[in-house]
C-alpha cells in the first residue's frame, strides 16, 4: 500500500475536532463554574459526561469501522457531533449543557476511533510511533487552542457561541474526509467468539498500554478541568487560568512527534517509555496537590503534558504493531474505551474525594493512581527458535582460522 495515496492530514483533523470540542468546552466550565453555579462534584460529571457516552460505544462503532470500512464511521461521526452539539446553543443552562456533551461524545465515540483505525492500517506495520506521534500532536493542537479560543468565544458570546464554531468546525472536518480520504476496503475477517474476544483482551500486550492510556487520560482530564477552576481560585483570571491547560497541551504536542520518531528508530523501548511517561505524569499532579500555586500550576501543566506526551505515542504504536489490520477498529475502540474510563474517571475521582474532604486530597490520589499504573510490565517479546538443520544432512565442521 502507498501511503502517499491516503491523505492523513484530515484523519488527524478528526482528532483535532474531538479534543477541541472536548476540552474548550471543559476548561470554560472550569473557570465559568461559578458563574453557572457548579460545585465541584457538579463539575466533575459535566466534565465527565462527554467520555460516559464514549465508554458505551467506542468498541462498538470501532468494530463497525472493521466490518463497513473506516471512512463511512468517520464521516457520519462528524456530522452527528455537528447536529448533537446544538442543544449547547441552551449552555447557560447546566442540563443543556450537559445534554450537548453526551451528545458529542456519542458522536466521538464513532469517528475517533475508526480514524485510529484507518492511521494505524495507514503505518501497514511501519513506523507506527511517527504515525501516531503526528496524531496525537494535532489532538495536542486542539487542546492547545481550544481552551484559549473557547475562552474568548465565552466571553464574546456565551457557550452558544462556542458550540455554533465547534458544530460548523464538525461539518467542515467531515466534507475534508469526504473529498480526500478514499475508502479503505473492510478486511476479511475470521470469526471471534465472546472467548476469543476475552482472551484477546485480557493479553497483557493489549491490556498494558490500555492501562497506560487511561492512566494518562485520567491525569489529563482531571488537569484539564481543575487546573482552570484552582487558578481562577488562586487570583488568576479565567483567561490565564485556561492557560494552564494550554501549556499542558504545548508539552504534549512538541513531545510526542519526537518520542514517536524515537521509537521507530529504536531509542527508545515501549516499556521503559510509558512507565517514563506515566512517573513524570504522576510528579506533576503530585506537585499541584501539594504546592497549589499560581507558579506551581503551570510547572506542573507542563509536566503532565510531558508525561502524556510520552505514554500516548508509544500506546497506541504498540497496540497498531501487535493486531492483525483485520480487526484493528475493534482494538482501537476497546483501547479508547480505557481512555474514555480513565478521562471520565480522572474528574470524577477528584471532584469526589474534593467534595468529601479537600481538592488536594483527591489530587494526590489521582497521583497515587497513576504512579501504580506503571508498575506493569509488557510481556517479554519471544525469541524465535532456530529451524533444525535437516536429517539428512550433516553439520560441515568449522574451518581453520
Amino acid at each position: 500500500m502507498h501511503t502517499a495515496t491516503h491523505p492523513k492530514a484530515p484523519l488527524y483533523a478528526a482528532g483535532f475536532v474531538t479534543a477541541f470540542g472536548a476540552h474548550s468546552i471543559a476548561a470554560g466550565m472550569g473557570a465559568q463554574s461559578d458563574n453557572i453555579g457548579l460545585t465541584l462534584l457538579g463539575l466533575g460529571v459535566l466534565l465527565a459526561a462527554y467520555d460516559v457516552a464514549e465508554v458505551f460505544l467506542k468498541p462498538v462503532f470501532g468494530a463497525l469501522s472493521d466490518r463497513i470500512g473506516s471512512k463511512p464511521v468517520i464521516v457520519g461521526g462528524l456530522l452527528a457531533f455537528a447536529v448533537l452539539s446544538l442543544p449547547g446553543l441552551w449552555g447557560s443552562d447546566p442540563l443543556m449543557l450537559g445534554i450537548a456533551r453526551l451528545g458529542q461524545g456519542a458522536a466521538a465515540s464513532a469517528f475517533s476511533p475508526a480514524a485510529s483505525a484507518m492511521v494505524a492500517r495507514l503505518a501497514a506495520g511501519k513506523n507506527a510511533g511517527s504515525y501516531f506521534g503526528k496524531y496525537g500532536s494535532w489532538k495536542s493542537l486542539g487542546y492547545v487552542i481550544g481552551p484559549l479560543i473557547g475562552a474568548g468565544l465565552i466571553f464574546a458570546g456565551g457557550f452558544a457561541l462556542l458550540f455554533a464554531v465547534l458544530s460548523a468546525l464538525a461539518v467542515a472536518a467531515a466534507l475534508w474526509v469526504l473529498f480526500r480520504v478514499p475508502h479503505l476496503p473492510p478486511l476479511p475477517r475470521q470469526r471471534y467468539t465472546v472467548v476469543d474476544l476475552f482472551r484477546q483482551v485480557s493479553e497483557r500486550r493489549f491490556l498494558v498500554p490500555t492501562t497506560v492510556l487511561a492512566a494518562s487520560m485520567a491525569a489529563m482530564g482531571a488537569a484539564i478541568g481543575f487546573l482552570p477552576a484552582l487558578a481562577t481560585r488562586h487570583g488568576l483570571g479565567p483567561v490565564a487560568g485556561t492557560a494552564t491547560v494550554s501549556v499542558l497541551a504545548i508539552a504534549s504536542l512538541l513531545t510526542q512527534p519526537r518520542v514517536g520518531r524515537m521509537r521507530d528508530e529504536g531509542r527508545i523501548k515501549d516499556n521503559r517509555g510509558m512507565v517514563t511517561g506515566l512517573l513524570i505524569t504522576a510528579a506533576g499532579v503530585a506537585l499541584v496537590a501539594t504546592i497549589p500555586h499560581p507558579a506551581t500550576l503551570f510547572i506542573a501543566a507542563a509536566a503532565i503534558g510531558t508525561g502524556v506526551g510520552i505514554a500516548t505515542p508509544l500506546g497506541f504504536a504498540h497496540l497498531a504493531d501487535t493486531t492483525p489490520p483485520e480487526r484493528m477498529g475493534r482494538t482501537m475502540g476497546s483501547a479508547e474505551l480505557g481512555r474514555e474510563l480513565g478521562d471520565a474517571g480522572g474528574p470524577l475521582l477528584v471532584g469526589g474525594i474534593a467534595t468529601a474532604t479537600a481538592l488536594p486530597f483527591g489530587l494526590g490520589a489521582l497521583a497515587l493512581l497513576v504512579a501504580a499504573a506503571a508498575l506493569p510490565r509488557l510481556p517479554q517479546p519471544r525469541l524465535e527458535a532456530p529451524e533444525p538443520p535437516p536429517q539428512n544432512t550433516i553439520p560441515a565442521e568449522p574451518g581453520p582460522e
